[in-house]
């Protein structure tokens, strides 16, 4: 069903109250990764890698049930035979290795162990840097696109709602201490992308009402323009937010905090999208007008 939102919501009357929100979320999530910082997982820690066989054919499923009982159902699991798998544990205490060995002995009987050592991060400090150097020069090109083909104002905002929801979904992580792996990056690089779809759509909006702005005046004209595509912006949103929540309550642990991210992501970016993209413009044009 679509939803057809007609109600005229003065969204920027009320930008004092979402910008302050936003201001205190940004803040607080930003203190939670100063002080306590993100549950990195072992993609970014390293830990234990056990090769093991079985007697018998075993799923990876099974396997997953074993090791959550054990405190590691955040291991990754890939199986290269029908009896054979690769674990890779988050911990390099060699006790925590072998009372994951001791409960697969007991679930499954005899168990060979083909190799058993410590290593190393997948993400290790070099690919870091390269994955900041990375976003700098996206943000830079997100900023020059938008600039040509909007206008400057319009980039520098859109690249704030950005970091706004980055910032708040690692915030809202690091509070609940969920495990940051390689899939969680992806999900954040996805949150970039389509919460600037919808800052866009909102922005391209603006631009065609633009000609009205001496008439209207800039707040008059921002309310318009996001009323004008809060139906768009919401469809979309549930839209794809139905499948996330599937994911989240059903996909199991590997994929749960992917669709975490992506839930708490499209949530923050639909808000930055319609409350703080739009308030951050009318209030720059207020306190510093820009000819028509």
């Amino acid at each position: 069903m679509i939803l057809k939102i007609r109600k005229n919501i003065d969204f920027m009357g009320m930008r004092k109250v979402t910008l302050s929100l936003s201001l205190v979320l940004v803040v607080v999530s930003l203190g939670l990764l100063g002080f306590k910082g993100l549950n990195l997982g072992i993609d970014f820690t390293g830990g234990n890698l056990a090769q093991v066989e079985f007697s018998h054919p075993v799923g990876v499923a099974e396997v997953r049930e074993v090791l959550a009982e054990a405190g590691q159902g955040q291991a990754i699991i890939q199986a290269y035979s029908d009896n054979g798998v690769l674990i890779r544990m988050s911990s390099y205490d060699d006790k925590a290795a072998q009372e994951v060995l001791s409960a697969l002995r007991s679930r499954f009987g005899e168990v060979e162990v083909l190799r058993l050592e410590k290593v190393g991060p997948v993400a290790g400090e070099q690919l870091r840097q390269q994955a900041a150097v990375a976003l700098v020069i996206a943000l830079g090109g997100i900023l020059v696109y938008i600039t040509v083909r909007f206008r400057f104002r319009f980039a520098v905002v859109s690249v704030a709602a950005l970091v706004h929801d980055t910032v708040i979904t690692l915030g809202a992580f690091s509070l609940l201490g969920r495990e940051v792996s390689l899939p969680f990056i992806a999900a954040v690089l996805t949150i970039v992308g389509y919460s600037l779809n919808d800052t866009i759509v909102v922005f391209d909006r603006v631009r065609e009402n633009w000609k009205g702005l001496r008439q209207r005046g800039m707040i008059t004209l921002v309310n318009d323009s996001i009323n004008e595509t809060l139906s768009r912006t919401v469809n979309t949103s549930l839209t794809t937010l139905f499948p996330v929540v599937t994911l989240f309550l059903w996909g199991g642990p590997v994929i749960a905090n992917f669709a975490l991210a992506l839930l708490i992501g499209i949530v923050a970016g639909t808000y930055s999208s319609v409350c703080i993209a739009g308030a951050l413009l009318g209030e720059w044009y207020l306190r510093s007008p820009e000819k028509a």
